[in-house]
């Protein structure tokens, strides 16, 4: 395989931009598949989303991979043929994993823009991404042939909100219903998509209307261009023609160093300026010879890190990336990218993570859930391989402790849900969650202790709902998803004298114990917040009994006496008491402390105390009112506030009770374009009518539980 003719790719946009229908496009002029089906609108839906729930809801829910081959006979523009390894992510916020590791491993992409919305959220975050991993990038203003479709207003949105140096190389003709194809500046000729699928591409001149247009915006692009080489500049300023490959070999340095945008026009949907693109691919993105990929590798005396270059040669020792994991009937199926050497079926190679080695049993080439058996592959290229077990972002390689690659960006999860299987479910929801949390970095599953609840929490409600629902599809599980539980606290709020006797002499060995003292609120923000203080003079309690009082206090903070929640902020004196010489035991101060410290947590008139989030929130000044009335109607407090180059910064404190469902409302408030985060602030006191329709609704589930 011949390096220089491979193309690593990503396509990465905004939701509903069109990627997967370009990337259909895409399969479909180079070979791949021989019927165009749509994303949306019957049929068997899009090649690349091959999941039942993509094709029902009509996104993409995990990123799919493809090799396609473009060049040579397909098209003349590109003389020889090109192997295009293609991945099609998906567009939520809430799959954005798959975005990132994606990304983490591709040499080069392609960010799709809507003609009419533009740079929107998904976006920006994209942007981010991409700059993240340093990826260089081509830009394709999609569906030109909606009403409103304005790919200058595109452009210059591009310049203002990512910061590139973005232009046109293409001019639409026409936009709306009349496009009708584009206008190659490189070539200054007109690009027309003719037949049933817009297979032949047809060049001509361009129309007499716009040759003016035309120029001028040709000379916009070599001024832009001209920034990025010297030689370019003088043709330029003495005007000389500027020769085709000048122009091409300038945009491919320009496009590599990250510096340069060029920005393609086209409607995926009607089947126009998809080849041109293709053409730009593999013109101007880099092959895995072209990418300065490093490692870390650590001394051997484990003191030292120093980065290792790796480099996209076969013969080299081997290094790939494993950066995708999913299971399947057969097996777990490991997506890997090939940075260094090669490897071979039924061959050994260690895990750098755990230093273990695994037998690579077979490997395959994916084309979207089909695969195709292969015996071996080599660096620059992406593969899957089955028969290991590891973990998303693990290093392999063909030496023991040989170097690690950089682990890609996992964001933290922001919602959590309760789910409870059906009774005869249990152990298969179990099998599930496992696997899902395997699959998935940004999925997180842990087991409340206080409400006995299995909480799933990731990136949004979207993300749950789908877990959720393969889990009844997949796995034919019954599962109820419910509102996670507020674990609520309860605290005395008045000092209580005690006085108490325990006395227990019927027959046989009796029990007697008596302590005095006082049960005092402190003011303590942490979890366990329980002191205990003995003051006994003259033996009036024999100092052995004095560890199971404490033990006997510190066993009945677990339940208190309003609604069962666990209490704190207590603090225990022990003044007084007596004992008798034949009846007193350490049992008997211990169950003797428990009554007592119930009793005194009656008199005490306890309050709940409810968990505060630190809440810090991003978005555009526009939104600053919306979002702040809406924290003020979650009984939240705002801290501060901030503005920094159009974004407003906030930090509130909000009752975890009322930020159920927030990411959602906050998403909608700001069209997509707000972010938040969020963790455990501290426990303050709830609002009495709050507590008393907490305190009712226990009482309510204890009847209906005793019935």
């Amino acid at each position: 395989m011949d390096l220089t003719k491979v193309r690593n790719i990503g396509i990465s946009a905004h939701i509903d931009s069109g990627k997967t229908t370009l990337s259909e496009r895409i399969l479909f002029y180079t070979g791949r598949i021989h019927k165009i089906e749509e994303v949306k609108g019957g049929g068997d839906g899009a090649t690349m989303d091959h999941m039942e729930l993509e094709q029902e809801r009509g996104i993409t829910i995990t990123s799919a991979a493809t090799s396609v081959a473009w060049g040579g006979k397909t098209y003349e523009n590109i003389k020889e043929e090109h192997l295009i390894n293609l991945i099609d992510t998906p567009g939520h916020v809430d799959f954005t994993i798959e975005v990132e590791r994606s990304l983490r491993v591709l040499d080069g992409a392609v960010l799709v823009l809507c003609a009419v919305g533009g740079v929107q959220s998904q976006s920006l975050t994209v942007d981010r991404q991409m700059r993240r991993y340093s990826i260089p990038r081509l830009a394709f203003i999609n569906k030109m042939d909606r009403t409103g479709a304005d790919a200058h207003n595109v452009v210059r949105m591009m310049k203002d909100k990512l910061n590139t140096d973005a232009v046109l190389v293409q001019l639409p003709i026409g936009a709306g219903e009349t496009f009708e194809g584009c206008i190659d500046l490189v070539t200054m000729k007109a690009l027309y998509f003719r037949g049933d699928q817009g297979e032949k591409v047809e060049e001509a001149e361009i129309p007499a209307n716009m040759l003016d247009e035309a120029k001028e915006y040709r000379h916009h692009m070599l001024e832009a261009m001209s920034m990025y080489n010297d030689e370019m500049m003088e043709l330029l300023l003495s005007e000389e023609e500027i020769s085709s490959e000048l122009i091409h070999k300038v945009t491919k340095d320009a496009v590599q160093n990250q510096g340069f945008t060029p920005v393609f026009v086209g409607s995926a949907f009607k089947n126009k300026g998809v080849q041109p693109l293709l053409d730009a691919v593999v013109r101007y993105l880099p092959s895995p010879l072209e990418r300065e990929i490093k490692a870390l590798k650590v001394s051997k005396d484990g003191e030292e890190t120093t980065k290792m270059l790796l480099k996209p040669d076969p013969n080299e020792p081997f290094v790939g990336m494993a950066f995708k994991i999913v299971e399947d009937p057969y097996g777990q199926l490991t997506f890997m990218r090939i940075y260094q050497g090669s490897i071979s079926k039924g061959e050994m190679y260690f895990n750098q993570r755990t230093q273990r080695k695994d037998r690579f049993s077979r490997i395959v080439r994916m084309h979207s859930d089909e695969r195709e058996e292969i015996d071996a592959a080599s660096a620059g290229d992406i593969v899957a391989v089955m028969g290991i077990d590891c973990a998303s972002g693990d290093t392999y390689a063909s030496e023991r402790e040989y170097c690690t690659l950089e682990s890609m960006f996992v964001p933290e999860p922001v919602i959590k849900v309760s789910v409870t299987p059906a009774r005869s479910d249990a152990d298969k929801m179990t099998k599930a969650l496992q696997r899902f949390r395997k699959e998935d970095p940004t999925f997180h599953v842990f087991n409340d202790e206080e409400t006995g609840e299995t909480i799933i929490s990731g990136m949004g409600e979207l993300h749950l709902d789908i877990y959720i629902e393969r889990m009844r599809r997949e796995y034919k599980i019954e599962v109820e998803a419910g509102a996670p539980k507020v674990s609520y606290r309860e605290a005395p709020t008045v000092p209580v004298e005690f006085d108490y006797k325990h006395k227990k002499q019927t027959g046989g060995s009796g029990q007697f114990a008596h302590m005095k003292g006082e049960l005092t609120p402190i003011e303590s923000d942490s979890e366990d917040s329980f002191e205990f203080h003995e003051h006994i003079v003259g033996g009036r309690i024999p100092k052995q009994f004095i560890p199971p009082i404490e033990k006997g206090m510190r066993d009945s903070l677990g339940k208190g006496p309003l609604a069962d929640y666990p209490v704190v902020g207590v603090r225990i004196d022990i003044r007084d008491g007596s004992y008798h010489e034949v009846d007193s035991s350490e049992r008997a101060f211990y169950v003797a402390a428990q009554g007592c410290f119930r009793e005194s947590m009656q008199k005490s008139k306890p309050a709940l105390l409810e968990p505060i989030m630190k809440c810090e929130i991003e978005c555009p000044e526009d939104y600053q009112g919306d979002v702040v009335g809406d924290v003020i109607r979650r009984r939240g407090l705002v801290s501060s506030t901030d503005i920094r180059d159009g974004i407003s910064y906030i930090i509130a404190e909000v009752p975890l009770a009322e930020t159920f469902g927030y990411a959602t409302d906050l998403r909608s408030m700001t069209k997509g374009q707000g972010t938040f985060s969020m963790e455990l602030l501290a426990y303050r006191r709830c609002p009495g009518n709050i507590q008393e329709e907490i305190v009712a609704d226990r009482k309510k589930k204890e009847l209906a539980g005793a019935k």
